[in-house]
């Protein structure tokens, strides 16, 4: 299933894609894509429904008709930083020998076309594709053997980052990760049956209509499993939950010299099978 949340901001209704790329309405079926409704029984449910006898909403996705955030409710959003080699390289970090987590605040989630407003003061606003985990069933100290069923499915984040905040205004990745709209989440969650792998898909993304990054998660240090298994060592992960899987290089930082965002510049980045996300910048 591909699962949407469609509306304006902030008064989302849940829905599916049907086999036509249309949204039917699911608030007959669940209040929301949070909670209960993302673990493996709620999901489900939703799979058994026909979709030709939900109502048909009217607009085209991501044309007249705006998406959300594919997920509600999040409680927890989790990212892994460095997760592929050349991308720490261009960093100019090494490859850690263990994930490196940090927190993006709730309150950056945003839709996967909405505007990104550059805060104020910035100078190093940066892109980066990534792929997102949707968290299904909970759990603590999960197995790596057996973390893949914790999974509710996978969708598309632009872990969008201030690079000045993260790195160089005390040390906090934190504080460059977490400003208002910095996590647009989406089109839609794709559930995990519809992904043979996770872990052989290709991540893009462009500015302006130039290609910055192109490459696959393939070459992630850490994979899915793994990662959703370390995650569960530190907190209980709970479902909607998210976790950013890292990025791969072409990110503006590692430019040479480095190319930041400016007002008016137009973000467009995907991943195969999950579809694709449009920001234009606001200065």
């Amino acid at each position: 299933m591909k699962l949407v949340r469609y509306g304006t901001a902030g008064a989302e209704w849940p829905g599916l894609l049907d086999d036509q790329g249309r949204v039917r309405d699911l608030s007959g079926h669940v209040d929301d894509l949070s909670g209960a409704a993302l673990t493996a029984a709620g999901l489900a449910r939703l799979a058994a429904l026909d979709p030709a006898t939900l109502p048909l909403v009217p607009g085209q996705p991501q044309q007249d008709l705006r998406l959300g955030a594919c997920v509600a409710g999040v409680g927890k959003f989790i990212g892994v930083g460095l997760n592929y080699a050349d991308h720490a390289a261009e960093s100019g970090m090494d490859v850690p020998s263990e994930p490196v987590l940090f927190t993006k605040w709730t309150s950056c989630i945003a839709g996967p076309d909405d505007d990104v407003h550059l805060p104020a003061g910035s100078t190093a606003t940066d892109w980066e594709v990534e792929l997102g985990i949707v968290i299904g069933d909970g759990g603590r100290d999960i197995p790596e053997d057996r973390a893949l069923d914790h999974v509710a499915g996978y969708c598309v984040i632009n872990d969008i980052s201030e690079r000045d905040w993260q790195i160089r205004r005390g040390g906090s990745w934190d504080k460059g990760k977490g400003f208002d709209g910095f996590g647009p989440v989406g089109p839609w969650l794709v559930t995990r049956d519809e992904i043979a792998d996770p872990q052989a898909l290709r991540l893009w993304l462009e500015v302006d209509g130039t290609m910055r990054q192109d490459g696959t998660t393939a070459t992630m240090v850490f994979g899915v499993a793994h990662l959703v298994a370390y995650c569960s060592r530190f907190a209980t992960l709970m479902p909607g939950d998210l976790i950013t899987t890292g990025t791969p290089p072409g990110v503006g930082m590692g430019q040479k010299p480095p190319v930041y965002l400016r007002g008016g510049q137009v973000m467009r980045l995907g991943i195969d099978g999950l579809g694709t996300q449009t920001q234009r910048v606001v200065g």
